[in-house]
């Protein structure tokens, strides 16, 4: 044969190789690797009190300032007739407050109390109400009677009353008298009632602690959380729950830092606490933001456990918000008294883990939890940096490994995603010997899509990666909850599977917000008084945590990693429980791509979850919640019937067993496909 002739046969069977794979992109899934194991712990939930995201959110309290114990003790209350706040006297030690309602003068008039929570208070037809109070008679009549009201003050029906009971306060003791109202009708802006009722003129009652609350809450916990909200933290399938902070755990100055010990034991007892964000801004103050203290440590454990996610408490490290006070107005303990911190946190872990015959496990046995909580990790302090946090931190330690070794500890990495603080820290963390680096990064969308390698270069010993706070900020005015954002985070989180061997936690942040309470934006979750809305970044937490699977196995573009490559950004997981293998893949670009995966032969079935929207700037609202959510589609394997056909997309059959599986990827698209070898 001539050798003309030998090149062109080579020429035309090379061109008929091309021709029997489609055009477009192939991603290579290496089935046979041993891979990287995904911690269980890989995708969480962080919980501060911003945004009311606890006192007039998820903790279903509905009266604010119930103990009168805000800084002016009727904030929260309209009174009229003839009230008074006392403080001798009272039931509680740590909530001394009370008011005194005497007989207003005149039978025609009224006296008593109107409270309308956080931003108007809830109300739904046909839902029971579960009004508990603390009362005694102060006057010679021995029983006195109150009426008790759920109301509409603001509507234009002729009777503003919803539900109403009478209560008889029939002691001169401190007691707690119980009710269940129930609204006839729906009110996004209600308010309650407490007034005295009685006709006598020498009546007098006392009221301490008054509590409203849905009788229907998360798991029926009596103090429980708003149903609706908790049940969207448990759809998330989180590996941890991060909490109470973020910058509450700081405090602005160390007087209102947060202290785990005043949210355990009776709730009525519990001291109030000035949120930190109450006043964190002036352009978005919050007077009456204040922590009840009624979710609490023990709370937060019983719902890190409701919810099948490993709690991750945060505690103070003895230095206060360091974004708000300078070195110079010494807003940190000083070394000498560092001991009864670092003996906070030794009590926080026997409270959580400690024998029912211990001090600290004495207190959550008597709470209802006689078992251990089982925790494992524990952060030291927030967001510090510098010298001053180093020299704080280090004697934390040194205490937590001595007592209890198998704790891990999660130390920081600063506020920041880079830089000298970033780094000093990182090597201060390394030095120390720190289970987990805990590492924030708010930050624009250009952050967000170039750096899905951000780990690829870590290194593979020492401390493991926390990414604790993280969301994709739009810049121009474009800070809110929009598709593109979200889209941005899917394709960075690619990055952290695919370094599962460096990052093993992760937390998006902030989680929850009010839509007409917020102090910091985007968020998780948003909602209002009656209403839920799940946001585009929540439904990509979502994907990424109901199908992590256990191990990451290589998936590559011509040998290598698919991060930013031809706008695509993609990783593959196998789930050794299913057989399954898992790719997330995420296609930044705004026009489709032919994608191709070369797989195992011999699956059984597939499909396709993608998150979508032909608008970047799209965000779910209260009104259209489902504007953007998660499409599920089965995908047919059935093989092609002409693959030499380079634009026929579906299965084909390759010659070393395997198969390829070719389809047109959307523009703006992440997707998650699983892939059933079972």
């Amino acid at each position: 044969m001539r050798k003309g002739l030998t090149l062109g046969l080579t020429v035309l069977l090379s061109a008929a190789t091309l021709l029997a794979q489609p055009r477009g992109t192939t991603l290579v899934v290496d089935d046979k690797a041993e891979g990287i194991p995904i911690q269980p712990t890989m995708y969480g939930i962080f919980l501060e009190d911003i945004n009311f995201a606890a006192d007039g959110g998820l903790y279903a309290e509905k009266i604010c300032n119930r103990s009168f114990e805000y800084d002016n003790p009727l904030q929260g209350w309209k009174t009229f007739g003839k009230v008074e706040v006392l403080s001798e006297g009272g039931p509680f030690d740590r909530n001394p407050h009370y008011v005194r309602l005497r007989y207003p003068g005149h039978p025609a008039r009224q006296c008593g109390l109107e409270n309308g929570g956080w931003l108007g208070i809830g109300l739904e037809a046909g839902a029971e109400y579960r009004l508990s109070f603390w009362a005694r008679t102060a006057g010679k009549p021995r029983t006195v009677g109150l009426l008790a009201a759920l109301c509409d003050p603001y509507g234009s029906a002729e009777n503003q009353v919803l539900g109403a009971e009478e209560v008889t306060v029939t002691s001169s003791k401190w007691t707690k008298y119980e009710v269940v109202l129930k609204a006839d009708r729906t009110v996004a802006k209600g308010a309650f009632r407490l007034l005295l009722w009685d006709e006598s003129q020498e009546a007098v009652v006392d009221l301490e602690h008054v509590s409203l609350f849905p009788s229907d809450t998360f798991h029926g916990d009596e103090n429980g959380l708003r149903k609706d909200l908790a049940q969207a933290l448990a759809d998330l399938h989180p590996g941890i729950l991060r909490f109470p902070g973020g910058c509450i755990v700081e405090g602005t100055s160390l007087d209102n830092r947060y202290q785990w010990k005043n949210t355990v034991g009776p709730v009525e007892n519990r001291p109030i606490n000035i949120n930190r964000w109450n006043y964190g801004t002036f352009e978005r103050m919050f007077p009456d933001y204040y922590q009840s203290g009624g979710l609490g440590f023990y709370e937060y454990f019983r719902l890190a456990e409701e919810i099948g996610a490993e709690p991750v408490p945060i505690v103070s490290c003895g230095m206060a918000c360091q974004f708000q006070n300078d070195p110079e107005w010494h807003p940190n303990c000083s070394l000498e008294d560092l001991g009864t911190y670092i003996q906070d946190a030794l009590d926080l872990i026997e409270f959580a883990n400690g024998s029912p015959k211990s001090k600290w496990g004495k207190v959550r046995a008597e709470m209802g939890h006689p078992e251990p909580f089982g925790l494992k990790y524990l952060g030291i302090g927030n967001e510090q940096w510098g010298a001053e946090f180093i020299e704080r931190f280090e004697p934390f330690m040194k205490a937590v490994r001595a007592k209890y070794p198998d704790i891990q500890i999660v130390g920081t990495s600063g506020p920041y995603l880079g830089g000298e603080w970033f780094d000093d820290l990182w090597k201060e963390m390394r030095r120390l010997g720190v289970d987990l680096v805990d590492e924030h990064y708010y930050s624009w969308e250009g952050f967000y899509e170039k750096n899905a390698n951000r780990y690829d270069s870590y290194p593979r010993t020492g401390p493991k990666v926390f990414a604790g706070e993280y969301a994709c900020h739009g810049s121009d005015g474009k800070k809110f909850n929009h598709f593109n954002a979200a889209l941005l985070e899917a394709s960075f989180m690619t990055g952290l599977e695919r370094n599962a061997d460096v990052v093993v936690m992760s937390s998006y942040a902030p989680t929850f917000a009010h839509v007409e309470g917020w102090q910091w934006r985007p968020d998780l979750i948003w909602f209002d008084n009656l209403r839920v809305m799940r946001s585009c970044s929540y439904y990509v937490q979502q994907l990424y945590a109901a199908n992590k699977g256990s191990r990451v196995i290589p998936l590559t573009i011509d040998g290598k990693p698919v991060a930013d490559v031809r706008n695509l950004n993609a990783t593959c997981a196998v789930d050794d429980a299913t057989g399954d293998l898992i790719v997330k893949i995420a296609n930044l670009s705004p026009y489709s791509q032919v994608v191709t995966f070369d797989l195992p032969g011999g699956l059984t079935g597939a499909e396709r979850t993608a998150l979508h929207s032909d608008n970047p700037m799209d965000e779910n609202t209260l009104d259209e919640p489902s504007r953007v959510v998660p499409v599920t589609e089965q995908l047919d394997l059935t093989p092609v019937a002409d693959p030499a056909n380079e634009w026929l997309l579906g299965v084909r059959h390759q010659e070393n067993g395997r198969i390829a599986y070719s389809e047109r990827l959307g523009g703006r698209t992440f997707a998650v496909y699983r892939f059933h070898t079972k």
